[in-house]
């Protein structure tokens, strides 16, 4: 819908910036503005000012300026149309409707969600009554403090008396507000029945729909048929004008200023574990209508967060939910947009989590939440039958396909890289099988001669205790022409065996700096290189450097994509691990060998030898795929 400017403009007129701010935001005066600590990043001297004149808002502190609608949709997370709408409601100002049909629409739900505000008011009167008493005994055996019932507007519905009490209106407007319900054989009855509410709330904070908990002793019966079915524990409002599980989250009016403060968003399983965890004072919580994870509510996610983390219990259902919301996340995946996976100890929901650790038990899972494409690798491999070639290419197909549905090229390449990476490191460096021994390895029964075999230069080096591979040289003359690299690698990088030679030492002054630098270029690079009396080294090694990797091309018109430069720099680095990690092994076959002759271990060199021979021949073969035209 398009609205004028000059409505737009008078409605700002007649709302003042500093009151909308305010209720988010401590002001004090500050001359002709006020000031307080910005909403947008933690901070703890007051950088952000509000000048209602002008009718914007500006951060020294991170840059964070707009109006009032900006304010309303990056703070609340409000829809431009819904900031629109709560601001004419404010000002007593009409939204010009865009057609008849569209202000119907608008009016019915206006309609619907008053009936919905003032079930949820008699819900809760329902709550303090002699008919809540189960239910309140239910809450305080879970911990729930009153305080918490009062903030998250938890009710009754004894199951009789919540039409008379709204004064009788319609039954059709009640099933459409998800109040009633309408059995097979006709009958209309009251939806919940018997059950603790949770008020479920728009970004807005309007009531637009209930989930209902079994409380009564024995299974509640829905009577539609006539004989009873049983129901389920939980139960929602019935999707309709007002309510669509799908595109809402479960205390998402209430989480949203709290995670865009915390720059944090964790999605749990249920509303008692939202709940309980903000009884422990940890608010950036959310949850899923009883569903797994939509697009929808993904979207609602990313619009308060860039990486919100997913909590699910750690038990057999919790991790199938948690890779069903990852794999539907991954073709909308953007650069900056991902999720992170927090796996709870096995039998344990947050609620008891916190109940039995505190919040700092909570925070652990937390802080050891993994990156989506790490977890989306285990979910894949932990477990899986790898002994054989065949059962390793199903693993390698399987993390292909999950990276192909990706819509975004660059995102989607990079998973291919990822994944790649780590198939090599876990499978090209594993021991296998060893092949038939060579035509005179053997000279009669008991009679065993071992062969010579042939010694890489990187074994010799690695048993001279010195020297730099090529591909090291590569990788760390390609961080020194695209320091950026460091940002996404360091863990790999710094894991790398450079030894104590020129490669290892400019290796880790890189990383240095990059740790002390935001937004390192070369520019910067270099001059810390100098600073650190490096800079002549780094320039040998570049001279150094014969593999042209598209991460080695100087910074040119030839030089290739960023995307394309980062996801060879991830296979490089990846078979080098892998190497590194079977060059050791075969160091300490060929030395045991040597010490005490056996066929078990001339079997075992032989096959780390093949297997050896197999990786350098991959490397080469990705070297020259790399090769600058």
């Amino acid at each position: 819908m398009s609205l004028s400017p000059a409505f737009l403009d008078e409605l700002r007129a007649r709302v003042p910036l500093s009151p909308v701010v305010g209720r988010r935001v401590k002001l004090v005066r500050a001359g002709r503005e006020w000031k307080g600590c910005c909403p947008f990043h933690n901070e703890k001297t007051p950088s952000f000012y509000v000048n209602d004149d002008k009718g914007f808002y500006h951060c020294f502190g991170c840059g964070a300026h707009g109006d009032v609608f900006r304010f309303l949709t990056e703070q609340e997370g409000l829809p431009f149309m819904d900031a629109v709408t709560a601001l004419a409601a404010q000002a007593g100002m009409e939204v010009p409707a865009a057609s008849p049909q569209a202000q119907a629409r608008a009016d019915e739900n206006e309609e619907l969600q008053t009936l919905a505000g003032r079930a949820a008011d008699w819900f809760r009167s329902q709550l303090a009554a002699p008919a809540g008493s189960e239910a309140r005994a239910y809450l305080a055996r879970r911990g729930v403090s009153e305080a918490i019932v009062a903030a998250f507007g938890l009710g009754f519905a004894p199951g009789t008396g919540l039409k008379a009490a709204l004064g009788n209106p319609q039954e059709a407007a009640m099933l459409a507000a998800g109040l009633l319900g309408q059995g097979d054989d006709g009958r209309i009855f009251e939806r919940f029945r018997g059950r603790l509410i949770f008020p479920i709330r728009d970004r807005r904070g309007r009531v637009v729909g209930f989930g209902g908990r079994a409380i009564e002793s024995g299974s509640p019966r829905t009577g539609a048929r006539g004989g009873g079915d049983v129901q389920p524990k939980y139960l929602n409002s019935a999707d309709g004008p007002l309510f669509d599980k799908g595109r809402l989250l479960y205390n998402l009016d209430r989480a949203g200023p709290a995670a865009r403060k915390a720059d944090r968003l964790v999605v749990v399983e249920g509303y008692m574990d939202v709940i309980g965890v903000a009884g422990a004072g940890i608010a950036e919580l959310v949850a899923p209508l009883g569903t797994a994870m939509t697009e929808a509510q993904l979207e609602l996610a990313w619009r308060l967060v860039d990486v919100p983390i997913l909590c699910f219990d750690g038990d057999g259902a919790g991790q199938r939910a948690a890779v069903r919301a990852a794999l539907r996340a991954l073709p909308l995946l953007k650069p900056g947009k991902s999720l992170a996976i927090a796996t709870l100890p096995p039998g344990e929901d947050p609620d008891d989590l916190v109940k039995r650790g505190g919040p700092a038990a909570f925070e652990a899972v937390l802080a050891a939440a993994r990156p989506l494409a790490e977890a989306l690798w285990l979910a894949e491999t932990a477990g899986a039958e790898t002994a054989t070639p065949e059962t390793r290419a199903a693993v390698r197909s399987r993390l292909k396909a999950h990276a192909e549905t990706i819509l975004d090229p660059d995102v989607r390449a990079l998973y291919r890289a990822d994944f790649d990476a780590r198939f090599d490191a876990a499978y090209l460096a594993r021991r296998r099988s060893a092949p038939a021994p060579q035509r005179g390895a053997f000279k009669g029964r008991g009679a065993w001669a071992p062969q010579p075999q042939p010694v890489s230069s990187a074994l010799k080096a690695q048993a001279a205790g010195g020297g730099d591979s090529a591909e090291s040289i590569a990788v760390v003359a390609g961080l020194l022409r695209n320091p950026w690299l460091a940002d996404s690698h360091g863990e790999a990088i710094s894991a790398l065996p450079l030894g104590a030679g020129r490669a290892a030492r400019l290796r880790d002054a890189v990383l240095a700096a990059a740790t002390h630098t935001t937004g390192l270029d070369a520019r910067r690079l270099d001059a810390h290189l100098h600073s650190a009396g490096l800079a002549e080294a780094a320039d040998a090694l570049c001279r150094a450097n014969r593999l042209r990797f598209s991460f080695c091309i100087p910074d040119s018109a030839k030089a290739p994509e960023r995307s394309v430069q980062a996801r060879d720099f991830a296979l490089v680095v990846g078979r080098l691990s892998a190497r590194s990690g079977l060059e050791a092994e075969l160091a300490m076959a060929t030395a045991a060998l040597a010490q005490a002759p056996s066929e078990d271990g001339f079997r075992r060199q032989q096959a780390l030898v093949a297997e050896r021979q197999e990786l350098d021949a991959a490397m080469m073969r990705l070297a020259e795929s790399m090769r600058e035209d």
